[in-house]
């Protein structure tokens, strides 16, 4: 896949309803948009496995305890706790080559398999700390796909919500920590996160790219232009960041006075 074929994918699902949402080709895509010409066939097939195989443990296990042991045990994937910056741990194709990466990345494939599956499970868009919610017998049961797949209990998911800065009265509250959230918000989370550290070492193409796979996830949404722009602009391409800027402003008319602002301080750059 080139990249030009990834974006036109990921266009398309940026096209698709919350409910028709394709998560793992969607995530596919954005990791061959990132490093174009690999071959996704591999990754393809190891999903196919990952489903039969926890097909086979939910006649035996509660939903739970097979999923968890199905990806972590079956299949090796856990967090990588030596190297978590590594820019392989976001990626889904060198995730799944290396069985480790970090929690929002593991997620996909738990997604994945429990949609292959039937299994009533989502995306919790935890701060700090992407988990997983499953509905049991007893209700909703926190996972977290960093750390084996286990069950986060809900005493410690206070403690996490405390730490992360969240206050006393938020903190107690189970059901706003467990909030699901949709596929393509879990999708985007990683491609925030992907931006961030980008931004962070000041590889501003990788930035830009992710930045643009936001846009054409979320196309309504003018605030990933601003972002694209500020990679541009770390690019020194200008033209290219007063466009990605009026992108935003054409988005968006609340974004509009600090999309201009930024318009007019690049366009002095110019002059």
């Amino acid at each position: 896949m080139t990249r030009d074929e990834a974006e036109r994918t990921l266009a398309a699902a940026g096209q698709a309803g919350d409910d028709a949402f394709p998560l793992f080709e969607a995530a596919l895509a954005c990791a061959l948009h990132e490093d174009p010409g690999r071959d996704g066939e591999a990754i393809r097939s190891l999903s196919e496995q990952i489903g039969e195989r926890l097909k086979r443990r939910l006649e035996m296990e509660s939903a739970e305890e097979a999923i968890a042991e199905t990806l972590c045990g079956d299949f090796r994937f856990n967090g990588d706790l030596l190297t978590y910056d590594d820019p392989d741990n976001a990626d889904l194709i060198a995730v799944a080559e290396r069985r480790r990466g970090i929690p929002v990345a593991l997620g996909i494939f738990y997604l994945d398999a429990a949609r292959r599956c039937g299994l009533p499970m989502e995306g919790v868009d935890f701060p700090g700390h992407f988990l997983l919610r499953i509905e049991s017998r007893e209700g909703p049961l926190a996972l977290d796909p960093f750390s084996e797949g286990r069950v986060v209990l809900p005493s410690e998911l206070v403690r996490r919500a405390l730490r992360a800065g969240l206050t006393p009265d938020v903190a107690d509250r189970l059901d706003l920590l467990m909030a699901p959230v949709k596929d393509r918000a879990v999708l985007i989370r990683l491609q925030n996160n992907i931006f961030a550290r980008a931004q962070q070492a000041r590889d501003f193409a990788r930035a830009e790219r992710a930045a643009l796979r936001r846009a054409l996830l979320d196309p309504s949404d003018h605030r990933p232009w601003i972002d694209v722009a500020a990679a541009r602009e770390g690019q020194g391409a200008l033209a290219g960041c007063l466009e990605a800027l009026a992108r935003a402003q054409a988005l968006d008319g609340g974004a509009g006075i600090a999309a201009r602002a930024a318009r007019e301080r690049v366009r002095l750059k110019l002059n």
